[in-house]
């Protein structure tokens, strides 16, 4: 297992002949056992040590080899602005939501993603995520970037803040209150890497209004006033993606009028804020699916009837506006028969959460003792989620995930997980083929041009090196 460095000097001692500290800059002495076991100590150091300094050290050791080694955190905005122009076409990103055993799924992702040759591929985390997974924005960042090294992988890192979402409930009671929280979310996750936001006001659209402009205004005027806070806090040289919603997933399926008016009003809210900013890149729609499943009564998830034909117009009326098209999202648990037709529909982005997290659960490797565990957990301190009607099965499937957080550290050292984690690339492997991202490493190649940025040396470090 990895060793989790309780204070700077260990951590460094850790490292001893792999890599050094030269002024500001970090210095990789011996690149393979960084990748190999070194990169793991840090990585296990930055989630779980219990000594701040020694975390940001860690943190720091990351982000500085990613920049060395060619693993650079990046906006996917030039190839969407490509595919926007038509100069790409027939693939669909994948969006994958790492809530558990982040660092070892990151690797996987981008070992299979290098046997491939996939160029695009996202890694993201909503903010609900965040709090229920126990992962800030920084150690999601660091656990990613750490995954690509340990994988060998050289291009762009592609993390995303998915499903920066709007309380309905809470934006009713206090509008500026509920603003600066997704104020602050962007804030956060720009100064941790990201380069990628998914801005959701979609819970803000009002069907009451008597026309379809405004029940989309207050979600329009949100999202553009986020995007123009976006482009004042990203880095010199660096576009951030920035993508937007205009039907709640698992709500009534979206309409090409309820997309227009959104992209209209959009576009005049953000040219009033400042002529010539960037706008979103892609829009999620709803076409039928449902976050993570609708679970049956006893066991397996109910039959989604996606609408293929409203992706497929509403990409077309997105790439009008200069997008790169519809974003799918709760797609997951789809059956794996239809992830052929994303492409064909020309989907533009495709988000993947809830279907990993079940193949973690459920593959016969799993301890079942843990499973116990995770599942009195989830009776013990979720009762309140749980809704009238539903068997333990589906109560427990609902809520799981909520354990991934308190169970973390148990799923990063599960001692069967190397069995688990093929099974996943195998999957992740299928949907690279699927989803025609398979051979696309070279679309990559002059779009997206990740900028150089390097950190200031933590303190502590300075400290331990002299």
């Amino acid at each position: 297992m990895p060793t989790v460095a309780a204070s700077v000097p260990e951590l460094l001692g850790l490292l001893d002949g792999i890599v050094r500290i030269e002024g500001d800059r970090l210095v990789i002495v011996d690149e393979a056992a960084l990748r190999g076991k070194g990169i793991r100590d840090v990585a296990w150091t930055a989630t779980f040590s219990e000594d701040a300094a020694t975390v940001e050290a860690a943190r720091w050791i990351v982000w500085e080899a990613s920049q060395e080694l060619g693993a650079r955190s990046a906006s996917i905005q030039g190839l969407y602005d490509a595919r926007a122009r038509g100069e790409v076409a027939g693939f669909t990103v994948p969006a994958i939501n790492l809530r558990a055993q982040t660092f070892d799924m990151a690797r996987v992702i981008f070992e299979t993603a290098r046997a491939k040759e996939v160029g695009p591929v996202i890694l993201e985390l909503a903010r609900s995520e965040q709090t229920y997974t126990y992962q800030r924005v920084t150690e999601y960042a660091t656990s990613v970037l750490a995954g690509a090294i340990a994988a060998g992988w050289v291009g762009p890192v592609f993390i995303q803040g998915d499903h920066y979402q709007f309380n309905g409930k809470k934006y009713a009671a206090d509008p500026e209150a509920m603003t600066e929280e997704i104020r602050k979310a962007c804030r956060d996750a720009i100064a941790a890497g990201y380069r990628n936001i998914d801005i959701d006001s979609s819970t803000l659209v009002d069907l009451s209004q008597p026309t379809v402009d405004e029940q989309q205004k207050v979600n329009y005027t949100r999202a553009a006033e986020l995007t123009a806070l976006i482009r004042e806090l990203e880095p010199a040289g660096v576009t951030v993606s920035v993508g937007g919603e205009i039907g709640e997933v698992g709500k009534t399926n979206s309409t090409p009028e309820e997309l227009r008016a959104y992209l209209d009003g959009y576009r005049r809210v953000l040219e009033g804020i400042r002529p010539g900013l960037v706008g979103v890149s892609k829009v999620s729609v709803a076409t039928g699916t449902t976050h993570g499943g609708v679970p049956l009564p006893g066991g397996g998830v109910a039959e989604v009837k996606l609408d293929f034909e409203t992706i497929r117009v509403l990409g077309e009326v997105a790439r009008e506006y200069g997008l790169a098209g519809a974003v799918q999202h709760g797609a997951s648990t789809l059956p794996d028969s239809l992830f052929h037709r994303f492409p064909e529909v020309e989907t533009a982005e495709i988000h993947l959460a809830t279907g990993f997290q079940n193949a973690l659960y459920e593959h016969p490797a799993f301890p079942a003792e843990l499973h116990r565990e995770i599942e009195e957990w989830c009776f013990a301190n979720a009762q309140d989620e749980r809704k009238d009607g539903q068997t333990d099965q589906q109560f427990v499937y609902t809520t799981r995930k909520k354990a991934i957080g308190p169970f973390k550290r148990q799923l990063w050292d599960l001692p069967t997980k190397d069995a688990i984690l093929a099974s996943q690339a195998e999957k992740i492997g299928y949907l690279y083929d699927q989803l025609r991202v398979t051979g696309t490493a070279g679309i990559l190649e002059g779009r997206v041009e990740p900028a150089e940025d390097h950190r200031p040396l933590p303190e502590a470090l300075r400290a331990a090196v002299g």
